[in-house]
């Protein structure tokens, strides 16, 4: 799955710290759940595709190690940024 490119650039600069931040904890997490989003509608036309299954759960559980990192260290901006993509916790 290829992230468009012009998606990518508004992800990024909604969620980067300055102009040069290209990848930071808070754009990382954030590129990561929109390609989980993007999987998740894709399985539930694609219903035996295990091989991506296997990649998805690689990145629910690498997101899961950036959220845990991005806690411990600004524990405000991991609760803005849970709130803004919508995820649980």
């Amino acid at each position: 799955m290829s992230i468009n490119a012009e998606k990518k650039i508004k992800i990024i600069k909604k969620y980067e710290t300055s102009s040069k931040d290209k990848g930071s904890t808070k754009v990382q997490i954030a590129l990561l759940t929109f390609k989980i989003n993007y999987l998740h509608k894709h399985f539930t036309i694609h219903k035996k595709d295990h091989h991506s299954r296997r990649g998805l759960l690689h990145m629910i559980s690498q997101r899961r190690k950036l959220l845990n990192y991005f806690k411990k260290k600004n524990l405000h901006e991991y609760n803005i940024l849970i709130e803004n993509l919508g995820l649980r916790k």
